[in-house]
């Protein structure tokens, strides 16, 4: 994957997602990173349910200053299996300590599932799609519309693990919330860059990082701040934004090491459905996988802060 050129046109993004503390990190980035055009944002039901996702969405790109950006409210249960939220980590309203206004701004009349197909294949080649939550959305947009692999330029996601789960020992939230969906993804036919818990993991916040974002503004003080002070991540010290990380390697994929695989979805295992089987040693013939297995952090910070910057800035001219 390479970035948008430097001075070129931004990358045109849909985000799939279920805000989320992390995933609201990831709208403030897209808004503020100039390499991003964030043309829309899908909701689907996941850490909270899908009415408090959209609602979300809608009220962080007001927030932001965005309410242009259109939001679709997409799959409120996983496609087999009974809805589990993560409550217990977001809090009640998905966005922790943040209290943002109610939106204005209501959702588009349309699924979805049939935004991201009329997106993307009115533009082929020229849309990123990235996914951030449960991937029921996007198994149900490929089964509709099976071209959609190959119209997209980029599908990113954040989810999965080469080696360890944060819901199970075995399985990331994402993929085990709706293991039959990304089973349905990753045999798609298409290539997925994996941004899982293997980097999110290592691209924690930290009293530098909290320091900085005391200094943006209302970004800061009413979003940033407030979601990591009730984010209830097992992580110590310091917090993962995990949803950050797919828009970075977006917009800066040279922070990133990825390594080839084989990526399956475990979805019968009593211990271990949601896993994400990762082989590295698949053929080039047998990978449908990018695998993020390493992050530069520093740079990392670096990037998403500068674009934080540049989103609170906007936000007090705009």
């Amino acid at each position: 994957m390479s970035a948008a050129p430097a001075g070129g046109a931004p990358r045109r993004v849909i985000l799939d997602c279920d805000p989320g503390i992390d995933d609201a990190f990831a709208i403030a980035f897209a808004c503020g990173h100039p390499g991003i055009d964030l043309v829309g944002v899908t909701t689907v039901a996941g850490n909270v349910g899908l009415d408090r996702t959209t609602v979300n969405a809608l009220s962080v790109l007001e927030f932001l200053g965005h309410p242009e950006v259109p939001v679709a409210a997409g799959s409120p249960a996983p496609l087999l299996r009974p809805f589990n939220d993560a409550r217990e980590v977001h809090g009640e309203s998905g966005l922790g300590g943040a209290r943002l206004p109610a939106p204005r701004a209501r959702a588009a009349d349309l699924h979805a599932v049939d935004f991201l197909i009329g997106q993307i294949s009115a533009a082929p080649g020229a849309v990123t799609l990235v996914a951030t939550g449960p991937l029921t959305n996007i198994a149900m947009a490929v089964r509709c519309y099976p071209p959609l692999v190959r119209q997209v330029a980029d599908f990113v996601i954040m989810g999965g693990s080469a080696a360890r789960g944060n819901t199970t020992p075995a399985a990331e939230f994402n993929i085990w919330a709706d293991p039959e969906a990304a089973a349905i993804v990753f045999g798609a036919g298409w290539q997925v860059t994996m941004v899982g818990l293997d980097v999110t993991l290592q691209a924690l916040t930290s009293a530098a990082v909290e320091e900085r974002m005391r200094g943006q503004g209302r970004l800061g003080g009413e979003l940033l701040l407030p979601g990591l002070s009730e984010y209830r991540s097992a992580a110590r010290p310091g917090q993962p934004v995990h949803d950050v990380c797919a828009l970075a390697l977006v917009a800066a994929p040279g922070l990133f090491g990825c390594e080839p695989a084989r990526v399956e979805v475990e979805t019968v295992g009593r211990w271990t459905s949601g896993m994400t089987v990762t082989d590295f040693g698949a053929t080039d013939a047998d990978c449908n996988a990018q695998v993020a297995m390493s992050v530069d952090v520093t740079g990392f910070w670096d990037l998403v802060l500068n674009a934080y910057d540049l989103a609170a800035a906007a936000m007090e001219t705009g």
